[in-house]
């Protein structure tokens, strides 16, 4: 027959969701901190309780050394002859329960205060682990609770066997609680160690979005139309992809229902946040054009598949819907496709692919100017992108020989040129400076004779303009002369 202290620690188990065995395993270790409290020892106490009895056996373990010579603490150690005394089994490293003497002893206000401290302790580290390992394998759920209060702007969730908290970070600038709401989270994270609440809840993560969808929409439940990606700006507005396993379901019209009544469901669970539901494509273009909506692209251009790079061209008047308030129209729609996105107009790009030109055409002059280098030559190094001369100087050997037609020897020739050409230009510009300095007075009367040619033009055409002033007042009045009125 079990005793009443195992029958009370049994009610405690199942109070907390505990294993009976969890809650005498802490009971034993705080006895045993209390008996080491009372005796003031150092030895080294266990407790066992005996479940018929509700008596605690309280023991000192000593470890077994191989003689004198290797005993440091006698009150942890007993050496072999002794051990051997007690056990004729131990050998050397075996731990022995030594049965303490007057084990009985009443214990005193403060070992029972150590012993009650223990247990709260081992008590709390074993829901811990509990809630630990029912909530590690719902990470990405969503949960419904109560809000309980706020702690330094921390919102503390109340789910009924345990708390949860949304940290400020992962709160929505649009929302707004009050204690006692019933708020639905998606739970992104779960403390194992550590105090306050384990369970990290979200109201600004992206999987809040598709959660709802997946509540909403019941072809998304049944992986009839799959989100592919989202992107969101907590509060202000979502960008949603989705795709259809199934040619007849169209999966921008499941998502946003009859009337929009489904869409309308989860912006008013977000309280009023925007949602864009766009069409996944394979194709990366026509993808990033859905995603841009609802601005109007005109070109979609991929610069580098590897780091995936896109340049997109709209019109004048679409640039700014294309962007969006602070740029979040093109920030979601990144996030969204994964592609870095780089908007432009036609006047930038047409102004763009101008200097490009010009720029060649400055390249091409300049590399045809190579002194004793073929214009064939001159034309390869074009083509393979070098646009200047002082590109052909720094560049290496093996730059220069990968190119097809350009040997090692015309690789040595092509530094040679660039060299003396790059020397000649400065000279020039060198001599042309030394000029300058040494003929100031030359450029001041350049200067002052462009100066005066501007101010005499400026005198011709304000006489012109005062004569023809003049000729139309005596016009005016002849005919008023003639009339008796004025003209009309």
């Amino acid at each position: 027959m079990s005793s009443e202290l195992y029958q009370t620690i049994e009610l405690i188990g199942r109070e907390k969701g505990l294993d009976t065995d969890v809650v005498i395993q802490a009971i034993e270790e705080a006895y045993a901190a209390a008996t080491r409290k009372y005796y003031q020892s150092k030895k080294d106490f266990g407790a066992r309780f005996d479940r018929d009895s509700g008596v605690f056996e309280v023991f000192a373990k000593h470890t077994v050394v191989e003689n004198e010579e290797e005993l440091s603490d006698p009150q942890t150690e007993i050496t072999l002859e002794e051990a051997l005394a007690l056990n004729a089994e131990a050998e050397v490293g075996d731990v022995l329960e030594t049965p303490h003497e007057d084990a009985q002893a009443p214990l005193t206000r403060i070992a029972a205060q150590a012993a009650k401290q223990v247990i709260y302790q081992k008590v709390k580290e074993a829901e811990r682990e509990l809630i630990w390992a029912e909530y590690f394998e719902r990470i990405g759920e969503l949960l419904t609770g109560q809000v309980k209060r706020f702690d330094r702007g921390d919102m503390v969730v109340d789910l009924g066997r345990t708390e949860g908290v949304i940290p400020r970070r992962e709160q929505s600038r649009a929302e707004h609680y009050n204690p006692g709401d019933r708020i639905r989270a998606v739970l992104i994270h779960v403390e194992r160690q550590g105090k306050g609440p384990q369970l990290i809840l979200s109201r600004g993560a992206e999987s809040l979005v598709k959660k709802m969808f997946e509540m909403e929409v019941p072809e998304i439940y049944d992986a009839t139309v799959e989100i592919v990606s989202v992107s969101r700006d907590a509060g202000e507005r979502s960008k949603v992809a989705v795709a259809s396993r199934d040619r007849d379901v169209d999966p921008v019209g499941a998502c946003v229902g009859m009337k929009g009544s489904r869409v309308q469901a989860v912006i008013r669970e977000l309280r009023g946040e925007k949602i864009d539901i766009v069409q996944y494509d394979e194709d990366p273009s026509n993808y990033v054009r859905n995603a841009l909506n609802p601005a109007q692209i005109n070109r979609v251009g991929i610069r580098d598949y590897e780091s995936r790079d896109m340049e997109v061209i709209v019109a004048e008047d679409q640039l700014s819907l294309a962007i969006g308030k602070r740029g979040q129209n093109v920030r979601l729609a990144s996030k969204l496709v994964g592609w870095s996105l780089d908007i432009k107009s036609e006047v930038e790009k047409k102004a763009e692919i101008e200097a490009e030109m010009e720029r060649m055409a400055q390249a091409s002059q300049d590399l045809a100017s190579l002194p004793d280098i073929d214009p064939v030559i001159s034309t390869l190094l074009l083509d393979a992108g070098f646009r200047a001369v002082e590109e052909v100087l720094l560049a290496s050997m093996e730059d220069l020989t990968a190119i097809e037609g350009i040997d090692e020897d015309t690789a040595v020739d092509l530094h040679d040129a660039a060299e003396t050409l790059l020397e000649q230009w400065n000279a020039e510009a060198e001599a042309a400076a030394a000029e300058e300095a040494a003929n100031p007075t030359a450029t001041e009367e350049v200067e002052d004779a462009e100066a005066v040619e501007t101010d005499e033009e400026a005198e011709v055409v304000a006489a012109v303009t005062a004569v023809a002033t003049e000729d139309g007042t005596d016009e005016e009045d002849s005919e008023t002369d003639k009339t008796g009125t004025p003209a009309e």
